[in-house]
């Protein structure tokens, strides 16, 4: 699973990109900062099962803090992406290839408006602009694909008496299209007649709900501790209410787990609360007094970050997190209790979990016993959030 950040230049994807990994990019004040695509790994957070068993877990990736379990994901950084980078502008072409991979889209909005549709210095910028701008410009990539190879593909899928749907998928495959994705758009959109006689708006409008379905979008307004920054979010969530919305300052956050790494304070991401550890001077204390009372005693969601990123895999991709745990002990062979957790997609079943935990528990699969209640359960059984199973073969 991949997360892709999105949006125009300056408007702090990376430093977005950097509270969430704590990786060390480049930020700075102006446009195309980030040239290369970064990489780097982020976390979800859930309540981590081991206090219900009256124990602490011992995490083999991520990491776990008073029972909030930390699970890792890929997360990536592009370049910031203008008006007509569907051909070629700004960074375009290459902004678009590094989004290929990406199963999900955060878009990060500088909710303050304090930054133009290029993304330099200004006041009082309208981010719904912006919202509007980059769906069209992530629309016209998938029609622009589509275009290329549209007329002759669509009928030699009818010549042939070919499933669209699945010749659809694989023809776009590089773009991580599945053809239940491509069936629902296409009883959704409903076209009459056969689709080499479809126009060009009927090509784009098919193409627009493709790119929506198979990289759904979430929305980051950030920097909503800035001027106009909350009167902005009410104004995004009116205008845009298919998408959620969700308010975040990713500076904010980066400071408090900068903080937080360097012991001055103990703070759990997501949480709206921290604590001072030691003695700090008058400077710090006036910075993180700041965030307290302009971001974390206002928003929901505290500085928005972790949220996000939650909503994003458990919202939007309707991902669950799932524990390999036998059903007397929690250990594996080596004495770590808990070690790992599993992101799994929607629908899955344990033989699903038993083939991604190794090959061969999936073909030797008997059945999986459930850590909570002892019970067995077969093959088909659909798995729910925060599940943990032990995997029985033969």
């Amino acid at each position: 699973m991949l997360l892709g950040l999105v949006g125009k230049p300056s408007v702090g994807k990376s430093t977005f990109f950097k509270a969430a990994t704590l990786a060390e990019v480049e930020i700075a004040s102006y446009p195309f900062t980030t040239i290369k695509a970064n990489h780097g790994v982020a976390y979800v957070k859930i309540d981590c099962i081991d206090k219900e068993f009256n124990t602490q877990c011992m995490p083999k990736h991520g990491f776990c803090i008073n029972h909030k379990r930390f699970v890792p994901i890929d997360l990536m950084d592009v370049a910031g992406l203008v008006k007509g980078a569907s051909e070629g502008k700004g960074l375009g072409n290459q902004f678009l290839d590094d989004l290929r991979e990406a199963d999900v889209f955060i878009q990060i909005v500088d909710a303050s408006g304090t930054t133009d549709e290029g993304g330099k210095e200004t006041k009082g910028h309208d981010p719904c602009e912006d919202v509007e701008m980059l769906t069209e410009e992530l629309d016209k990539w998938y029609h622009n694909i589509l275009m290329k190879v549209w007329k002759t593909f669509a009928r030699k899928v009818e010549l042939e008496d070919q499933n669209l749907a699945e010749a659809v998928a694989k023809q776009f495959s590089g773009l991580k299209v599945k053809d239940y994705q491509v069936k629902k758009v296409l009883l959704k959109v409903n076209f009459p007649g056969k689709p080499s006689m479809w126009t060009e708006d009927q090509t784009f409008k098919f193409a627009s709900e493709l790119r929506k379905e198979s990289k759904p979008m979430i929305i980051a307004a950030n920097k909503v501790d800035i001027e106009e920054g909350k009167a902005n979010v009410e104004k995004l969530k009116k205008k845009f209410s298919e998408y959620m919305i969700i308010p975040c300052s990713a500076d904010a956050e980066l400071a408090l787990r900068q903080a937080a790494k360097a012991g001055m304070i103990d703070y759990i991401p997501g949480e709206k609360t921290f604590t001072i550890k030691k003695e700090l001077n008058e400077k710090q204390k006036e910075a993180l007094e700041k965030i307290r009372k302009n971001v974390l005693e206002v928003y929901e969601f505290g500085t928005g970050v972790q949220e996000v990123l939650n909503a994003a895999v458990f919202d939007l991709l309707k991902y669950i997190a799932i524990f390999p745990a036998g059903a007397t002990k929690l250990a594996d062979s080596k004495g770590n209790i808990l070690p790992d957790c599993f992101l799994m997609p929607p629908g899955s079943t344990t033989l699903d979990f038993a083939y991604a935990l190794h090959t061969d528990f999936g073909k030797n699969f008997i059945k999986a016993i459930n850590a909570r209640t002892k019970m067995a359960h077969g093959k088909d059984y659909l798995l729910k959030h925060r599940d943990a199973f032990e995997i029985a073969t033969r």
